[in-house]
């Protein structure tokens, strides 16, 4: 069986979607976000105009993405991106060694740098090139679910602070067991047993993060810049995830034709 990813369909767009998502979030608070950050830096004169340029990269990549005469070129442009976005949490992270959030913060980033190269190798001519990138991608994005499983884990109050009260069981609870959930997929995205189910339901479980948590957050507060680009940011990351799953279901389905 040779080790090949396909051009992935649904989400490549969700990816695509969300950079687009953030482009705008960018242009509208002329201003970056939360995880989009440039202080390591310094102070740059007029910062907003790479703000403006940062935003257009985003939207070209993420329309280009959309279409597969385009989308190896959209996958390029938006992983190198969201690859500076990461390696400008490294400066901060360094910083503050011990306060785990800012190396969080560059997997998260990585998550999508994982998914866009995911994407860029499908469209690759050469089968073992292929195979060697989509991998890259894959366990890149495997060692940032374990950065999820440590970041919850040892924030977990904060964690619950995000979880809806009206909830039953309590925000303390479903803290704890996504924590779990995130460690389960980590486990199973490194050995390979059950891979496949665990990568879809870790999509399911992002997506509902977007739909309970982010999606409701800029009606509470139309002008915050947080609520906006966190529905952006869980959507690049869901989008990841679907990625992988579509690769690994591709992977399964080689095998069982081989």
């Amino acid at each position: 069986m040779r080790d090949m990813s396909t051009p992935s369909t649904i989400g490549r767009h969700v990816l695509g979607l969300a950079a687009v998502a953030f482009g705008i979030t960018t242009i509208v608070f002329h201003d970056f976000n939360v995880w989009q950050q440039i202080r390591p830096l310094g102070n740059i004169p007029h910062p907003e105009i790479l703000a403006y340029v940062a935003a257009a990269i985003e939207i070209v990549g993420g329309i280009a993405i959309q279409w597969s005469r385009t989308a190896r070129l959209g996958a390029m442009v938006l992983g190198v991106y969201y690859l500076m976005c990461a390696f400008l949490w490294l400066p901060l992270a360094v910083q503050m060694p011990f306060a785990y959030g800012r190396f969080g913060s560059f997997f998260e980033q990585l998550s999508i740098v994982s998914g866009a190269l995911i994407v860029y190798a499908g469209f690759e001519r050469d089968a073992e090139r292929t195979a060697k990138l989509a991998r890259v991608g894959y366990y890149a994005f495997s060692a940032s679910v374990v950065s999820f499983t440590l970041e919850q884990a040892l924030y977990l109050s904060a964690t619950a602070d995000f979880v809806p009260k009206w909830m039953p069981l309590g925000q303390m609870f479903w803290s704890v067991a996504t924590t779990i959930a995130f460690a389960l997929a980590a486990i199973a995205l490194f050995s390979g047993r059950s891979a496949l189910l665990a990568s879809r339901l870790l999509v399911a479980m992002i997506v509902g993060f977007g739909v309970l948590i982010w999606l409701p957050a800029p009606f509470a507060d139309v002008h915050s810049v947080t609520a906006w680009a966190g529905n952006a940011q869980n959507l690049a990351i869901a989008g990841a995830a679907w990625i992988v799953a579509e690769y690994l279901n591709q992977r399964q389905a080689s095998a069982a034709r081989a």
